[in-house]
């Protein structure tokens, strides 16, 4: 088992095969209270929830299972809504927890849940994508999408442990665990050669090393800016069209290809000599870099984005790979930015 301790918000994310039949015990010694409400969708659900909660009654935790359809378009105020009303209805007091067991938008959604009910109650997440281990259950972000954009309704909330099995990444489908390659190239991209050069390999068949060194990077990044103000920015390389993506999509293009094409998009528009090396590792992983939008449409979803801040944009910039900068734009220059990175 791997170990990585996240300082700013003082927990562990432990790394290994076979933990779900050990979250019970791991979860016991993490947590104040022994009631806690599974949150989980209805793809996840069937598959592992009945696991974990033997688990967690094993370690005399009583867990109730709240669960709701799986999809971006279900990261909701309105499913937000039932979840807490659902931790109220199982009388869930301030001593008791959450527990995130699925992918990313089941994770944001718990975390934000947690963050809010009682002002607050311990969030577990237990990840079931590779997107989820490498990136969301990490770093206390949780959010639910609006009309307007998404994530905008949000808040910080640190998780009390991250618990990752890795064999349950061996059900998931080829192009989900595309979708969390995408942020694994990010991470090379922006941060570290020696891992990028890692995702021309077969990384399904030992993840195991590729999750532990992007959550170091990500625990590394955080803990010089938890709250998302400057260095932890970076962590949005190729985001801001990506997230653009999303939206123009109507959230049906998933996260991670939407990332794969606006990572492919910002190296054309800012460092095309490494842009080929950026899209034979995205297409040898599964991944699209074409956009099926014009630079007019992802212009207008982009400015909705909450990586604006004012008459600017915050955009993470590519240098040589392995590096990444952040430079805040003009609102009025980003329609042209993304015309070049489209062409």
């Amino acid at each position: 088992m791997r170990t990585v301790t996240v300082h700013s918000g003082n927990y562990q994310v432990l790394i290994g095969p076979g933990l779900l039949k050990e979250a019970g015990e791991r979860i016991a010694q993490a947590v104040r209270g022994r009631r806690c409400a599974v949150v989980t969708d209805d793809r996840v659900g069937p598959l592992y929830a009945k696991a974990l909660v033997s688990s967690l009654e094993a370690a005399g935790i009583r867990a109730d299972v709240f669960s709701f359809p799986n999809g971006e378009q279900h990261k909701t105020l309105e499913t937000f809504a039932r979840a807490v009303a659902f931790f109220a209805e199982r009388e869930l007091t301030r001593a008791d927890f959450a527990v995130a067991l699925g992918g990313g938008v089941v994770g944001d959604l718990t975390g934000f849940a947690a963050a809010c009910y009682m002002r607050g109650i311990d969030c577990v997440q237990v990840p079931t994508t590779l997107l989820a281990a490498v990136d969301s259950s990490v770093g206390g972000k949780c959010a639910v999408d609006l009309a307007a954009g998404k994530n905008l309704a949000g808040a910080f909330w640190q998780p009390s442990l991250v618990i990752c099995d890795p064999s349950l990444l061996s059900t998931l489908p080829d192009a989900e665990f595309a979708n969390g390659m995408a942020e694994v190239i990010k991470y090379g991209a922006g941060f570290d050669r020696k891992l990028f050069d890692m995702t021309l390999g077969n990384v399904r068949e030992n993840p195991d090393p590729i999750i532990a060194r992007c959550i170091k990077i990500k625990r590394d990044t955080i803990e010089s800016d938890e709250f998302d103000r400057g260095e932890r920015k970076k962590l949005n390389l190729g985001h801001t069209i990506g997230h653009a993506v999303e939206k123009c999509s109507g959230f049906s293009i998933p996260h991670g290809s939407a990332v794969s094409m606006g990572l492919y998009a910002i190296y054309k528009a800012y460092a095309a000599e490494e842009a080929s090396v950026i899209k034979k590792a995205l297409e040898a992983n599964g991944l699209p870099v074409q956009i099926p939008y014009t630079a007019d449409e992802l212009c207008s979803a982009a400015l909705s984005d909450k990586k604006r801040n004012g008459d600017t944009v915050s955009l993470v910039l590519p240098g040589p790979i392995g590096s990444c900068r952040i430079e805040n734009v003009p609102v009025a220059s980003l329609n042209g930015i993304i015309a070049e990175a489209l062409s």
